[in-house]
């Protein structure tokens, strides 16, 4: 046993010597292209929803929530469906600026529920060129889509409005969630 301690004492000793005869470039220095993290497009999401329910002006700004209605999910690594029945809380500011928190359920199409809570800041409202992005959370039980769980993912956010009816602004119908793993 002693032999083993002296032995992993060694190595230790020798890779801290290692790490230090590297010169680590200056702070502020950007990474070599292929250390630089890359996105993999995973699945889409159609989520349909219900129409807003407004709590209106607070000491936060304007509050309202919208109900989850149900929808899709189609990719290369997941398919199935959104569970009816999850909500969509925003905040959006005087700026124009805002946030937002969805917490819903996945069914694949194996039947395994998969919980998602995508959290985002977007000013998209203020600045009509400037896109959507959130940072989506899965929490999958243990077996085939714990790599939900365990990644690191960045979603994009498209609204789909109805077809605005004569004198009327168009109605909130849908979202187009594009989720993508970090690498």
């Amino acid at each position: 046993m002693h032999k083993l301690s002296v032995t992993l004492a060694m190595a230790f000793s020798a890779a801290i010597t290692a790490s230090q005869a590297a010169t680590p470039p200056a702070l502020g220095t950007a990474p070599d292209a292929a250390a630089l993290p890359r996105v993999e497009f995973v699945f889409d999401e159609r989520v349909t929803l219900a129409p807003a329910v407004v709590l209106g002006e607070t000491a936060l700004g304007h509050r309202q929530y919208i109900p989850i209605t149900g929808g899709k999910v189609a990719g290369p690594k997941l398919n199935g469906e959104v569970i009816p029945g999850g909500w969509d809380f925003q905040l959006r500011h005087a700026s124009g600026c805002g946030s937002l928190s969805a917490d819903y359920f996945l069914r694949a199409s194996d039947g395994t529920v998969i919980h998602v809570l995508n959290e985002g800041f977007s000013c998209a409202a203020a600045v009509p060129a400037e896109r959507t992005f959130t940072h989506p959370r899965f929490e999958a039980p243990k077996g085939k889509y714990e790599w939900l769980t365990r990644g690191s993912f960045v979603a994009t956010i498209e609204v789909e409005n109805s077809p605005a009816a004569a004198g009327q602004p168009p109605k909130l119908e849908a979202v187009r969630i594009r989720f993508y793993q970090i690498r």
